[in-house]
């Protein structure tokens, strides 16, 4: 291993053979061309970087620290035992977290640098504000104890669910495991509709959901869901106008399932 003195303006070997490996150096080119230059940076917005592109990357990215900034507001009100308040807050996050990656689409200004912005959002927003809601929401219902072990599992199953996703390749029908967006909306729905039932089931609840992120059960996203056929649809509507809570947990237990039965009938067709 090369030892280097802060004075000194050596490199370490192994730094230029990385560099290297990622701009290889042309035979044709001079000394002072083929150094590699320490620290150098990579443009976060591939491609033509017109003024008008730049305006489009900093709408989107603008909405992912929306949606980060109003996950730190809902733990600020949860903080202070507006819960409900909070919930509307995390239900506005879910919404801007949407809204960065359709017009990232659109607008043709996807990048790296945006998939990691909108991990690191998701984590704030999905992964600590969610939990920290629910905790508040819990207080008085339930043990602490029970209650943060429950609220823990939701944050680091979201910071392994997130993880999972940026190494893996991606499926255009299914997602592995519920996603973190959908997960932080069930919790702030439930927190915002007040289920008429017990902390301890609550509890129950937030803990099966952070498994379920984890869980390489494939669940059908949104694209697939809205194809099924329109009576299907229906059910939830009419539902919602005689018992909205009754038909949220419907819902919620019928998407859990569908994870465990797609994948048993995936096994079966192999």
């Amino acid at each position: 291993m090369t030892v280097v003195h802060p004075d000194s303006h050596a490199v370490d070997p192994l730094v230029i053979r990385e560099i290297q490996s990622i701009a290889p150096v042309s035979p044709a080119m001079g000394p002072s061309e083929a150094a590699p230059t320490i620290g150098m940076s990579i443009p976060l917005l591939p491609g033509e970087r017109t003024l008008a592109r730049r305006a489009k990357f900093a709408v989107v990215n603008a909405c992912t620290l929306a949606s980060l900034s109003l996950g730190l507001l809902a733990i600020f009100m949860a903080m202070q035992s507006e819960v409900r308040l909070a919930a509307i807050l995390l239900v506005a996050c879910v919404i801007f977290d949407g809204l960065d990656g359709i017009l990232a689409r659109r607008l043709g200004v996807a990048s790296p640098f945006g998939a990691q912005m909108d991990s690191l959002a998701d984590m704030c927003s999905f992964g600590l504000a969610a939990p920290v809601v629910v905790y508040a929401s819990l207080a008085g219902t339930v043990s602490t104890a029970a209650a943060a072990i429950a609220c823990a599992l939701v944050a680091g199953c979201a910071a392994i669910r997130l993880a999972r996703f940026n190494v893996s390749p991606k499926d255009g029908r299914f997602f592995c495991g519920v996603p973190t967006t959908m997960a932080a909306a069930v919790l702030a729905l439930a927190v915002l509709i007040g289920l008429p039932v017990s902390g301890a089931f609550v509890v129950a609840g937030v803990a099966i959901l952070a498994f379920a992120m984890v869980s390489s059960f494939p669940y059908a996203k949104l694209a697939r869901l809205v194809k099924l056929p329109p009576w299907l649809l229906v059910l939830p509507v009419v539902g919602a106008l005689l018992d909205v809570r009754v038909t949220f947990v419907a819902i919620v237990v019928a998407y859990l399932a569908s994870g465990p039965l797609l994948w048993l009938r995936q096994r079966h067709t192999v």
